[in-house]
Order: C-alpha cells, then sequence, then structure tokens
C-alpha cells in the first residue's frame, strides 16, 4: 500500500462543482414547494386560457392567443426570476439558510449564479407547459428560436438579479409584500395582457423602458410578428441583467 493513500486533503472542491452541486439542490427545492409551484407555472396557465377564451382586452385583431402567449411567457420569466426567487432567498435569509452558507467556500457571486441556473431549469419546464398550452389554443408562432432564447435568457438575468437584490437587502416580510406588489403592477402595465398603446403616450415611453416590457414586447415581435433580432429590447434587457446582478453581488447580505 502506497504511503499517504489514506491522508485526508482538505480543501474547496472545485468552483464549478460547488455552483451545479448548489443548483441542483436549489432546483429541487423550488420543485418541492407547491406555493411556488402554483405561481410561477399554474397562475400563467389559466391567465393563458382565460383571455384567450374570453373576450376581456383589446389584442388588435388575429387570433388573441397569438397576442397572449408571448407575454404569457414574459409573466413566467417574472414570476420565478424574480417573484418566487425573491420570496424563497428572503426567507432563507430570514432563517438562517444563507447565513450558514456564508461560512461555506461558496461565494456570494457563485450563490447568485447557481440559484440562476435553477430558475433556468424550472423556465424550461415553464416553456414547454405554456406552449404546450398555447398550441392547444390555436397558437400559430413565427420567427427563429434563437431570437426568443436570448429574450428570456436575459430577462431570467435582469430578474434574476433584482429579485436577489430585493431578497438580501430587505426584511422577508417586506420581500413578500414587495415582491407580490411588483408582480401584480408589471403584469397590469408591462405589456403582458394589456397592450402598451392603451397608456398616454408619456407613460407609455416610461413602460417600454421595463424589463418586462421589453421582454414581452420582444417576445411578440418575434414570435407574433415574425421580427428577426429585437436588438432594442435586448440591449434594454442586458442593461437591467447587468445593473441587477451587479447591485445584487455588491449589497446582498448572507442574514
Amino acid at each position: 500500500m502506497s504511503v499517504g493513500t489514506f491522508t485526508p486533503a482538505p480543501g474547496a472542491a472545485p468552483l464549478g462543482r460547488m455552483i451545479r452541486a448548489q443548483a441542483a439542490l436549489e432546483t429541487r427545492m423550488l420543485l418541492r414547494h407547491g406555493e411556488q409551484l402554483l405561481l410561477t407555472v399554474v397562475i400563467p396557465a389559466l391567465l393563458l386560457v382565460l383571455f384567450s377564451t374570453v373576450d376581456v382586452v383589446e389584442t388588435g385583431g388575429g387570433p388573441p392567443v397569438d397576442f397572449l402567449a408571448p407575454g404569457i411567457l414574459a409573466l413566467a420569466v417574472l414570476s420565478t426570476a424574480f417573484t418566487g426567487q425573491a420570496i424563497s432567498t428572503g426567507f432563507e435569509r430570514r432563517y438562517g439558510v444563507l447565513k450558514r452558507l456564508a461560512l461555506s467556500p461558496l461565494p456570494r457571486w457563485a450563490l447568485m449564479a447557481a440559484k440562476t441556473c435553477s430558475v433556468l431549469v424550472i423556465e424550461v419546464l415553464q416553456v414547454a407547459l405554456l406552449a404546450t398550452v398555447a398550441l392547444l389554443l390555436g397558437w400559430s408562432p413565427r420567427g427563429g428560436l434563437l431570437p426568443a432564447a436570448l429574450l428570456l435568457v436575459l430577462g431570467t438575468a435582469a430578474f434574476s438579479g433584482l429579485g436577489l437584490l430585493l431578497a438580501g437587502t430587505v426584511r422577508a416580510e417586506a420581500t413578500l409584500a414587495a415582491a407580490n406588489l411588483i408582480f401584480v403592477l408589471l403584469l397590469v402595465g408591462g405589456g403582458v395582457i394589456v397592450p402598451l398603446g392603451k397608456f398616454p403616450g408619456a407613460v407609455q415611453s416610461v413602460l417600454e423602458l421595463l424589463p418586462i416590457a421589453a421582454l414581452s414586447g420582444g417576445l411578440r415581435d418575434v414570435l407574433q410578428h415574425g421580427a428577426g433580432m429585437p436588438w432594442g429590447d435586448l440591449c434594454v434587457l442586458a442593461v437591467w441583467a447587468a445593473a441587477g446582478l451587479a447591485a445584487a453581488a455588491r449589497w446582498f447580505r448572507w442574514e
């Protein structure tokens, strides 16, 4: 037997392995929470079915599902990457889970990367489910998959950064209230269900700069109108993603 075979070699695992392990744990935790699944899967699907079959809002002609499906996909990203993640992370911080993670070799930015990766996994399931429901309702998507995928990834990064910033800077109860309030406000004023053209011109110009408006508008341009790469919307989302993730990395507190 060679010398040193059983000698302990303490040390942190490679960074990539730590992020993958944390992302897998975060994904399992998200899938186990029924209330999170209600927010991220059931509510968007119900809204899609309701507003596609009941003439409630003016969608500008054509089948309502063609207008609504891209907006509901954007809403799914908002509910998972921002609202659900902010609430769950806020209570993890309150109960001391993050305080214990702070003692591990996992850097703060790596935790955020792992949480964002887990959100992307959930969103793949969301998109598959919502797209199936929309197709059953008569949705006829146009445009390329690459522009839509880029919009969804950048939208996820933007909302993930903002959700972690909220969860890491205020108390859990305040995070719960603020995340739900912002969700409702963006649902109404983000072009998800109500077209931005319904708002006054000055208000519309401001709303177009919101990440949810850029995401829903970009997805609608691509999937409903068959547009090419929506560079303007991608730039808006990239700015929000960079600002949100940088601010979260700077001011996120473990306890």
